[in-house]
């Protein structure tokens, strides 16, 4: 099923490679989940002003595999910030056979929670935390 882009940049783009592919030839989920919370973690980082962690994996739906070669774009917004915590939707898109027009069809979609941690890792108020993105 073909899928439009959304609208703005994406958070992260990146091709994978043979290494990536599981027993299957297709990408490994792990792989596609590693990639998820880098993404997810780059509104978090920015919204909370300053590191955080990944507290949960509110849910994590894959809807098609990604192949060796896509073009992997990953969008990520924040949609709830707590007094410690901001939970990320990510959205993941692979473009197939870039070189024949490319279609693109979103293959992960899943919902993070990051909690802001100070320099003893312990959780930290989100500045303006009363202000929900």
């Amino acid at each position: 099923m073909t899928a439009s882009l959304p609208e703005g940049q994406p958070v992260l783009r990146i091709i994978p490679m043979p290494a990536d592919t599981n027993a299957h030839g297709t990408i490994f989920g792990g792989w596609v989940m590693a990639q998820v919370d880098l993404a997810g973690s780059v509104p978090a980082v920015e919204r909370a002003d300053g590191p955080v962690v990944t507290l949960a994996v509110n849910s994590f739906l894959f809807r098609q595999p990604v192949f060796v070669g896509d073009l992997v774009s990953i969008y990520a917004k924040v949609i709830k910030v707590g007094r410690t915590s901001i939970t990320v939707d990510v959205e993941v898109f692979a473009q197939r056979h870039r070189d024949v027009g490319g279609e693109a069809v979103k293959v992960t979609e899943a919902q993070l929670t990051y909690v802001a941690v100070d320099a003893n890792r312990r959780p930290r108020p989100v500045p303006n935390a009363t202000q929900s993105a």
